[in-house]
């Protein structure tokens, strides 16, 4: 499981320097067709975060779902609902049935969980979770496609807006299934830390923004206005902490 930042061109350079920043790795050469997509390489365990530069709209977050057989996985998407937009050598681009992008790509052997950076000052944090934003209307049915396409058991939270799919150890990106009043489907990425304030600090230094503060999560916004979350999470679990 891949989560991919998409950009739009104008942005596309500031946005890699600063989520490269916040995450601490490095950017892989670029490649593609069109020198469109790069890796945020981790220090330790395989990539589990990727940067896409577009030539249009207004960017966001998907996520690409590694397999062993392309075809299979397309036809069981399609059987539980998704519908495929796109199909270029060997990426398979889908749409859950609530309309969130996801890619089926060929698996290459990933198998080592990345492991959270150590900060100045002793904070530890990852950016390891892919909220996927949901109209009410579309909850159910959306919770269950992803329950059912991943196979991941589907685990209810503290409060019913939210639930997560248990990801395997080896896999570094989770899932959270966010339940919103109303407009269209969304996603962002979140971001566990051991101290949470120390880490929007540092955000801050790198120009994000503070939109709203939540026991358990801190909103921002990075230097275009792209909107995530700060949490409490434990970063090697992922879990957040217990009362």
């Amino acid at each position: 499981m891949t989560a991919f930042l998409d950009f739009p061109a104008d942005e596309f350079g500031s946005e890699v320097t600063f989520w490269r920043a916040i995450a601490g790795s490095t950017v892989s050469p670029p490649r593609g067709d069109k020198r469109q997509f790069a890796t945020l390489e981790p220090f330790n365990g395989d990539p589990h975060l990727r940067v896409q530069r577009l030539e249009s709209g207004p960017g966001g977050v998907h996520l690409d779902l590694h397999v062993d057989d392309l075809d299979a996985a397309a036809t069981e998407a399609g059987r539980l609902g998704a519908t495929e937009v796109h199909r270029y050598d060997d990426v398979v681009t889908m749409r859950s049935p609530g309309g969130f992008v996801f890619c089926l790509v060929p698996w290459e052997g990933q198998k080592t969980r990345s492991r959270p950076i150590r900060w100045p000052g002793d904070t530890i944090s990852i950016i390891d979770q892919v909220s996927i934003d949901i109209p009410a209307r579309a909850f159910e049915a959306e919770c269950e496609f992803w329950h059912r396409l991943t196979g991941w058991e589907l685990t209810d939270n503290d409060s019913p807006a939210f639930r997560h799919l248990d990801r395997p150890n080896h896999i570094t990106i989770r899932i959270l299934l966010q339940c919103i009043d109303s407009g269209e489907i969304g996603g962002h990425v979140d971001l566990a830390s051991t101290h949470p304030s120390d880490e929007v600090s540092r955000h801050e230094d790198w120009g994000a923004e503070v939109l709203a503060e939540f026991p358990n999560w801190t909103v921002m916004a990075d230097p275009t206005g792209r909107r995530y979350c700060i949490t409490s999470r434990n970063p090697r679990t992922g879990e957040l902490p217990t009362a």
